[in-house]
């Protein structure tokens, strides 16, 4: 019998998921009944291991915020699991669900309605402390130094939000996700609210306290340009479905999905010819117009606005496989 030294217990801990999901299936219904209408979330699976920041990318009605909602408790899952550090958390029930949310947390995209305004920043901040049994004094003091951590000063716990600007809200909501110490926070569109150059400061900040505090995130976004600052890896979703997934570099640098290519030709870029060059593309690789109605139930998803679609991809799912240095559900990526 081997037995195992404390570094090696503590590296095999460090190398566990602090979240696996496993082909997520969500579809929308009267909860008096199984939904049966069409998937928001169709066979989705990843993992965010300690430390790690996974980007979520896809247009509106893409399923991105399905999932983040799913992984929060608030969207119930068809089918599919989601573990939380080694423990299945879809369908918990609302007491264990209280217990799991001090160290599953979620800063969400409009940091003007999700404080309360009649509450002060620190009993905003307090909150969640005092639900989990801290002591008033304990959780006060705490808020305070939550609130010097992520750069705004100690006494902004005797203020009311409409006192601070956009940007200075959202620090807050970052603060208040963090004061409980969580393993995971699900970013929901954070930054899309706020100005070019608040962005950066909040991403500059989110990007710090993972590094001090070894947090993990799930980021959503629609913007490409705010993930590749953040996240390491990215998975790109289409109608519910993945169509490519890897490291930020390879899928930014070198995307093999038509889909990923037209999603990043669609960022907008400062230099007027490189604009004018990215315009083109996006047209050359995406056909618009497609209704949902023409969505194939049984091939590619994006096999109607796609120019490079064939009758295999207007009649087989493609499968998820290596293609150059991603993940690409595409016959011919």
């Amino acid at each position: 019998m081997t037995l195992l030294s404390p570094q090696s217990l503590a590296s095999d801990a460090a190398a566990q998921p602090v979240l696996e999901v496993e082909n997520l299936v969500i579809r929308y219904g009267r909860a008096t009944r199984r939904p049966t209408g069409p998937a928001a979330v169709d066979g989705v699976s990843f993992t965010i291991r300690p430390g790690e920041t996974l980007g979520l990318v896809g247009e509106s009605g893409s399923g991105k915020t399905t999932i983040g909602k799913a992984i929060l408790g608030l969207q119930a899952v068809t089918s599919g699991s989601i573990r939380f550090e080694g423990q299945q958390i879809d369908g918990l029930k609302p007491r264990a669900r209280r217990v799991l949310a001090t160290k599953l947390r979620a800063v969400f995209q409009d940091p003007y309605s999700s404080l309360n305004p009649r509450l002060s920043i620190g009993d905003s901040l307090a909150e969640p402390l005092l639900v989990s049994g801290v002591r008033r004094e304990e959780a006060q003091l705490r808020a305070e130094d939550m609130l010097e951590q992520v750069g705004l000063p100690r006494d902004a716990v005797t203020r009311l939000p409409r006192q601070f600007s956009g940007g200075q809200r959202q620090r807050i909501a970052v603060a208040r996700a963090l004061i409980t110490r969580p393993s995971l926070v699900v970013c929901d569109e954070p930054v899309s609210a706020l100005d070019l150059s608040t962005q950066a400061q909040v991403l500059n900040l989110l990007a710090d306290l993972r590094d001090e505090l070894g947090l993990s995130y799930l980021f959503i976004a629609h913007d490409m340009a705010v993930v590749r600052m953040l996240a390491q890896r990215v998975i790109v979703l289409y109608r519910g479905q993945v169509m490519e997934e890897g490291s930020t570099a390879a899928v930014m640098d070198d995307a093999r999905h038509p889909f990923t290519q037209a999603l990043l030709a669609a960022s907008p870029v400062p230099d007027p010819i490189a604009q004018a060059e990215r315009r083109r593309l996006r047209e050359s690789r995406l056909v618009d117009g497609a209704s949902a109605s023409s969505i194939s139930a049984t091939g590619c998803p994006f096999a109607a606005r796609c120019p490079m679609a064939t009758e295999l991809c207007r009649t087989e799912r493609p499968a998820l496989r290596p293609a150059a240095t991603s993940l690409a559900a595409c016959h011919y990526a």
